[in-house]
């Protein structure tokens, strides 16, 4: 019997490999209509907000100097994409399929300032980007590295591209005033001469743009005012500027070659930057229903065998556990049930129940935690919560219903699911203080309903408030946190209870050996089974499981990058649980045997110990990130 429940978890792991075999692939259901466009229809770009990795506090769109459109519509964003610090826009940039542009001049900003040269020169230092969309599609962005001494284009599909860049032997900044857009379309139909957008890219230049004819832009801007009749600041100057522009000419402006030969536009005080755009349209034959796949696998810039050899390796883990854990429970169990069928004398009783100490405590096993039985039990409600929410999470990302083409879906996702999860949580809660045989069951449930989100919503309200003195679109705004609280206290909250009520009215827990009335004296520990050896082993191990490919969650999170594996990832997470059960069957066996039956805590905090490890390398990971801000964490 026990052979075979040892090979349930390999059993288990064997079918998990066949259902998250997409995992590999860049598996993807679309999350929106394909738009269909005819040869001159305008494809309309939004820019969302600005962001680094140095300080992951983003920033809107018009906190810079940039050209503005003529209206200013703000995207009605979703709980996720405000969450996440998503404030969409339109922009300024019109796009027309199959119609290139060359060196369209957008405008001409404002000189600027003190004020605003700090600001932008800041910005340039911390590695701002700009992130446009196109379509629903990221601007990917095309830059050159060195490959063995020679300089090789390649192209990031995610983060966006840089405000700026900064002279490395130098104290200059400058800036990317002319934006290149790529754009590759597909044809819908031979016969029908409808178009979809397959992939957008940018390759940002940086330009000194000096208009011809001896007259400065100011000079311009003057005539531009006194022609339009506006004020200085409306949106007709900006484009009656903008054409005398064009119609005296800028250097640098012929064709691409002669853009890179021209001087980089620097930064400086009372500077006037004038903007610009080529568009250049090629035909693709990448089709519509997997034109996400190469942004969301960087063009394969990780192989699937890495994640393939770590998950093997974890695998094996789980194997050599398995049988480990077998053999010494088969072993023991076999020997002491063999003494049960034995004819002892009155001596040999006395050795064997000095020997066998597991079972010396069979009449104590179950008896409740002995300090804070009400708290355990809501812990493990909402243990039980944000197990159903990882899972379903994963499960949903990994089938495609939750991914980058609805923006904030995942976040979204999160809650939602979250919030739906209250039922089980209070069910469980419940139905284990009732076998601890608690009175308090309205107490118990209010406090598996508001512990632990009550204290996540605190804290998100304390860095919420540190984000909105720095001026960030990560604060959310006061109007949506109320939403949120309102999800919780009218959803989640009532869930809770309702799940409790069916809790308590089941039937006692039946546990296979009655709860004696005094408890036994426990003798004291050996080494082998102390409580910080059992939390430090419990976590190592399931953490070593995951460790690669928490690796690469964790640089999606935090270097703007696209996580799509989701199917590894819930390989992973399943290996993590049954890990973690594993290595607590076998801690909890030793810790009988040493008769101690004080194991509800320690083994609660043993399989949870994998979360220090987590934290361990998450601290870690802070110093990579080059932040400048505490905040950010």
């Amino acid at each position: 019997m026990m052979a075979g429940a040892s090979a349930t978890p390999i059993l288990f792991m064997t079918t998990l490999l066949s259902v998250t075999n997409f995992g590999a692939d860049a598996f993807y259901v679309p999350g929106i209509t394909a738009a269909d466009y005819k040869k001159g229809d305008e494809v309309t770009m939004s820019v969302n907000s600005l962001t680094s990795i140095k300080t992951q506090l983003p920033f809107g769109y018009n906190r810079l100097p940039l050209c503005k459109p003529r209206n200013i519509n703000r995207k009605r964003e979703n709980i996720g994409e405000l969450l996440a610090g998503d404030r969409i826009i339109d922009s300024p940039y019109h796009l027309q399929m199959q119609v290139d542009v060359n060196c369209k001049i957008l405008c001409a900003a404002e000189p600027l300032d003190e004020k605003t040269f700090q600001r932008y020169t800041s910005l340039v230092e911390r590695g701002y980007h700009h992130n446009f969309i196109l379509d629903n599609l990221p601007g990917a962005t095309q830059f050159n590295s060195e490959t063995e001494g020679a300089a090789v284009a390649r192209t990031h599909y995610a983060g966006g591209f840089p405000v700026g860049y900064a002279d490395p032997n130098g104290e200059d900044r400058y800036v990317f005033n002319h934006l290149r857009f790529h754009v590759k379309y597909h044809q819908k139909n031979k016969d029908v001469a409808e178009y979809r957008v397959v992939q957008f890219s940018v390759d940002p230049m940086s330009v000194e743009h000096i208009v011809k004819g001896g007259k400065t832009v100011e000079q311009l801007r003057r005539e531009a005012i006194a022609m339009s009749g506006a004020d200085a600041s409306s949106f007709l100057v900006n484009v009656k500027l903008s054409e005398l522009i064009e119609k005296a000419g800028v250097n640098g402006c012929s064709d691409k070659n002669s853009m890179v030969k021209s001087a980089p536009l620097k930064l400086a005080e009372h500077k006037t930057i004038i903007y610009s755009y080529d568009v250049v349209w090629e035909e693709s034959d990448i089709l519509w229903a997997t034109r996400w796949d190469i942004y969301l696998s960087e063009n394969n810039i990780v192989p699937a065998q890495v994640h393939w050899f770590a998950i093997t390796n974890s695998i094996m883990v789980v194997v050599i556990l398995s049988v480990m854990i077998a053999l010494i429970l088969v072993r023991n169990l076999r020997r002491d049930i063999a003494g049960y069928n034995e004819v002892l004398t009155d001596e040999e009783k006395l050795e064997e129940q000095e020997e066998s100490g597991w079972k010396l405590v069979h009449a104590d096993v179950f008896r409740p935690p002995n300090k804070c039985p009400m708290l355990f039990c809501t812990f493990i409600g909402s243990g039980v919560q944000i197990l159903i929410t990882a899972i379903f999470s994963i499960v949903l990302s990994a089938i495609g219903f939750l991914n980058p083409a609805r923006r904030g879906s995942l976040l979204t996702g999160l809650l939602v699911i979250y919030m739906l999860a209250g039922s089980p949580a209070g069910y469980f809660s419940a139905r284990l203080y009732k076998s601890f045989k608690g009175r308090e069951w309205q107490k118990c449930t209010l406090f598996t309903a508001t512990l632990f989100p009550g204290v996540m919503f605190l804290f998100f309200i304390f860095l919420n408030t540190v984000l909105v003195f720095y001026h960030t679109t990560a604060s959310v705004p006061f109007v949506d946190i109320l939403i949120l609280a309102v999800m919780w206290c009218c959803v989640s909250i009532p869930l809770v209870f309702f799940g409790s009520y069916f809790g308590y009215r089941r039937e006692f827990i039946q546990y296979p050996t009655v709860t004696s009335k005094i408890a036994r004296s426990i003798p004291p520990a050996v080494w082998f089974t102390d409580w910080k050896l059992s939390v430090f082993c419990c976590g190592l191990l399931p953490f070593s499981a995951v460790y690669v490919e928490l690796f690469f969650i964790m640089t999606s999170m935090w270097m703007n990058q696209f996580y799509y594996v989701f199917g590894f990832a819930l390989l992973v997470f399943f290996i993590a649980i049954i890990t973690t059960a594993l290595l607590c069957m076998l801690l909890v066996y030793y810790q009988l045997c040493s008769e101690d039956y004080l194991w509800w805590w320690r083994m609660f905090f043993s399989a949870g110990s994998i979360a220090i490890y987590v934290f361990l390398y998450s601290c870690w990971w802070y110093p990579q990130l080059n932040a400048k801000r505490f905040s950010v964490t």
